[in-house]
């Protein structure tokens, strides 16, 4: 199944329930969570119930040793040599009105 097909609403959920499998894995509380991040135990609830801030998450992951999946969560987009050479050493800032349609996923990405 496509990710693209899920509610907003479905892939907050499911963040949340990774981020507490994650907790969970590494054998640490809700409380030692919140006191190792200074961030309040709602805060850690919220996270793990679909809501929250992003640097809420940031923290939390940071504090999981697990910041790295970030990069598989949004990799970083690169620009080829041959691409900067075309736009003549200028990286875009502003995108065009024109509109992709972004790639379908398979339900085992997540």
């Amino acid at each position: 199944m496509d990710i693209y097909s899920h509610s907003d609403k479905y892939i907050e959920q499911e963040l949340g329930e990774r981020l507490k499998a994650l907790r969970l894995q590494r054998n640490i509380t809700q409380k030692e969570l919140s006191k190792a991040t200074t961030l309040s135990l709602s805060t850690i609830k919220s996270l793990e119930s679909g809501r929250g801030k992003l640097s809420s998450l940031i923290a939390v992951l940071r504090e999981l040793h697990a910041l790295e999946h970030l990069n598989n969560f949004i990799p970083e987009i690169s620009v080829s040599p041959m691409e900067l050479a075309k736009r003549q050493g200028h990286i875009r800032q502003r995108a065009s009105g024109e509109r992709i349609k972004p790639p379908s996923m398979d339900k085992s990405e997540w």
